[in-house]
């Protein structure tokens, strides 16, 4: 909800993730000799592995861009409990590896544990737990994880052997604040730089792009973006009421996007492309808002499997035929399209 209600617990979230602030980091890795091999079905493996893997690190992924040969990643490293997990009971580690394993794994992990525990031998029991939450509130192991597992997939796919990329990752420290929110808008730029697409919000594999379209995930980094910029001219508490609504986040920061994207001729003698100054100057004086064809668009793209696309009481209709498909909590189907005032709605499963 977007009422004081919905507003009022907005804050409260923002302010409770912001406690104890993590570091950031500025993270890319490219293909050995550049080559351009990642293509759609390539880009979106590794995003669906990204996630995966940022939910069992712990860690919070603020934006992203996969491009053909390489990939920026801004993402938060917390710094982790102090016993590094030793305080977690067997059934809560349990249930966090259930993010990343499932069916026969996981039961082989479950009965190795249980069988140390059996045998009271507690020592190597938690150093069999240990050896996952090294792999936990870590940049490295997060980054070393994520290649590792796409390059095997990608050996697999493809039919080849060796790396798929040139050594380690190049990272860098970045500062909160002003420093964040430009970083940000440098990754999801990449796209509109290398002209593959004019306005950043069409590139699918970033985080702009995951965000407009409706990707929870995406949309709480770019907010944590926007509110790490605003802390710089206010308190926290009225920055967390400016990021409260998503329609407030998502229109600073495509003014942000636009105003840095701007084209200019020593970019473009570098190869570099941007944004035409017409249409920057378009985008700011709207108050960076979308469009209802722009947002109808994007929304469209994330939601093809499934989707339902019209009025509120047809896709009320459709809900009620294929009301077996959804959980007991659900009680419509309709979801109001967000940013415009289009009066269609859609329906996810």
């Amino acid at each position: 909800a977007e009422g004081s209600e919905g507003d009022s617990a907005r804050v409260a979230e923002v302010l409770e993730a912001m406690h104890g602030k993590p570091a950031i980091y500025h993270c890319v890795s490219r293909v050995v000799n550049r080559k351009f091999v990642l293509g759609a079905k390539e880009k979106e493996h590794f995003v669906k592995l990204m996630r995966l893997y940022e939910r069992f690190s712990q860690v919070r992924i603020l934006t992203f861009c996969v491009m053909s040969n390489h990939f920026h990643l801004l993402v938060e490293i917390p710094e982790g409990p102090e016993d590094r997990g030793a305080s977690w009971s067997d059934e809560e580690f349990l249930a966090h590896l259930e993010t990343l394993y499932t069916g026969k794994k996981l039961a082989e992990i479950r009965l190795q544990l249980e069988n140390l525990r059996k045998q009271e031998a507690n020592a190597a029991a938690e150093a069999f737990r240990q050896g996952y939450f090294d792999r936990m509130w870590d940049l490295s192991a997060f980054m070393k994880t994520l290649k590792q597992r796409f390059t095997q997939w990608f050996n697999r796919v493809h039919g080849r052997r060796g790396v798929l990329w040139d050594g380690r990752f190049k990272s860098e420290l970045v500062e909160d604040g002003h420093a964040t929110r430009t970083v940000a808008a440098y990754i999801d730029l990449n796209p509109v730089r290398a002209e593959m697409v004019a306005d950043p919000k069409d590139y699918r594999w970033s985080g702009y792009g995951e965000a407009v379209g409706g990707k929870a995930s995406a949309r709480e980094g770019l907010r944590l973006v926007v509110f790490e910029q605003l802390l710089g001219l206010m308190s926290q508490e009225v920055a967390a009421q400016e990021v409260a609504s998503w329609r407030e986040v998502v229109r600073r920061y495509r003014v942000v996007l636009f105003a840095d994207g701007k084209r200019d001729a020593r970019r473009r003698e570098r190869g570099r492309g941007g944004i035409s100054a017409r249409r920057v100057e378009r985008v700011l004086s709207e108050g960076g808002k979308l469009g209802e064809g722009e947002m109808l668009r994007c929304r469209v793209r994330y939601f093809v499997d499934g989707l339902v696309l019209g009025r509120a009481g047809f896709v009320e209709q459709v809900y009620a035929l294929s009301r077996e498909y959804f959980g007991a909590a659900r009680t419509s189907g309709s979801r109001k399209m967000r940013m415009t005032t289009s009066p269609l709605c859609t329906m996810r499963d």
